[in-house]
């Protein structure tokens, strides 16, 4: 069974090598899946898959090799592999059908019957509708599924259907660090890399201190600078209005990448750059920077990267005088052609769905002014992105 997941991921272009399959073996013969379907789902999956892109594809297999329960004990038996690991998959498969043909006892009902049962029944069950077991239909046990049973001896719900659950529960303290979607973010910002060795060398350089201590023959120690991301990354954010929106994403995507790119600085615009920018929101009105100021500072070696929805009327792109909040003496056009000659590196990014942007025609202008360097925010759009950068 667990060759035939190996060989079926492989088939679906999955790239998965036999190291990595052998050290999935060394961590179930360690029993780190403790017996548990679910937990062998993760452990398979963080084994085996390297790529985000490649989890719809594992996920498909895993269900397809590991669907039914009699196939997978007999394949058990064969593997002698214990087969709590894969009975809880069962219920999965039941058919909505088969759901709807199970019937809802009420809570008086369901107590008596379970009373019943725990006097009639001498043994272990497993399957069935009737007896206190697993993977069932039954009002009774765990793994299966019901609409108004009781649920006795299962780590955690999975259906919220019980009515009454028969084991002592612990809960955990919510986790108040968890990054929502910041993490795939970061992956896909990695791509933009380059490294070199600059500042202090407070770093040990232990192959020079070997080679020389081998020629000198004495303990010749050699420091060397840190290996640091060398990128330099400048970001215009579209703030206000229609971004209102997408703050959420748009903070998410900021988190990771302050925390990727060590030199970046950023800067706030709404809907079109013109001949001011700021830092702080708040401040936007009294404590501005001339965008000149921002093209004479940052040398042409900055990658440039502005994040907006680009939806704004035409002529605050293409007419002087067309902001919504002020009279601009220079057409947005003309701030955004500035940018992109003196930072031949530069996309945009667009939280609004790509399949939408052929219906605004501030969003086709902004195109193609960028020369369609317009990538959603997705993981394909930004890993796009940085390819884009990187050239």
């Amino acid at each position: 069974m667990f060759l035939q997941f190996f060989t079926s991921l492989r088939d679906a272009q999955v790239p998965v090598t036999l190291r990595e399959y052998l050290t999935l073996m060394e961590a179930l013969d360690a029993d780190l899946a403790d017996q548990s379907v679910e937990n062998f789902y993760y452990l398979s999956r963080a084994a085996l898959v390297k790529d985000e892109r490649n989890l719809d594809k594992f996920d498909r297999v895993f269900g397809s090799v590991f669907k039914g329960l009699e196939n997978l004990l007999d394949a058990m038996e064969k593997a002698e592999i214990p087969a709590e690991w894969l009975k809880k998959l069962a219920e999965k498969y039941l058919t909505e059908e088969e759901k709807k043909q199970i019937e809802a006892m009420g809570w008086d009902k369901l107590m008596e019957t379970l009373k019943k049962r725990l006097e009639e029944q001498k043994k272990r069950h497993q399957g069935g509708n009737k007896w206190i077991g697993t993977a069932g239909t039954s009002p009774f046990g765990a793994e299966g599924y019901n609409p108004e049973g009781v649920r006795i001896g299962q780590e955690k719900s999975r259906h919220q259907r019980a009515v009454k659950v028969w084991d002592k529960r612990e809960f955990k303290d919510l986790d108040g660090n968890v990054e929502l979607g910041i993490r795939n973010i970061k992956v896909a910002l990695r791509r933009l890399r380059k490294f070199a060795r600059t500042g202090a060398p407070d770093e040990l350089d232990l192959d020079t201190t070997i080679r020389e201590t081998a020629n000198h023959g004495y303990l010749d120690v050699h420091m060397r600078p840190e290996r640091r991301n060398a990128v330099k990354v400048l970001v215009f954010f579209d703030i206000g209005g229609s971004m209102d929106s997408h703050v959420a994403q748009v903070e998410e995507l900021f988190s990771a990448a302050k925390s990727e790119f060590k030199h970046m600085e950023y800067f706030y615009f709404h809907n079109c750059l013109y001949e001011g920018v700021w830092k702080q929101n708040k401040r936007r009105f009294t404590d501005r920077t001339p965008t000149w100021d921002v093209l004479h500072k940052f040398p042409h070696d900055y990658k440039v990267v502005f994040v907006g929805d680009a939806s704004m009327s035409p002529y605050e792109i293409m007419v002087p005088g067309g902001s919504v909040e002020h009279v601009n003496e220079e057409a947005g056009s003309v701030w955004l052609d500035r940018v992109l000659r003196t930072y031949p590196h530069a996309v945009w990014l667009n939280p609004v769905a790509q399949r939408h942007w052929d219906y605004s025609e501030s969003t086709t202008i902004i195109r193609r002014l960028f020369s369609d360097r317009m990538y959603p925010i997705t993981i394909e759009g930004l890993e796009g992105a940085m390819r884009e950068l990187v050239r």
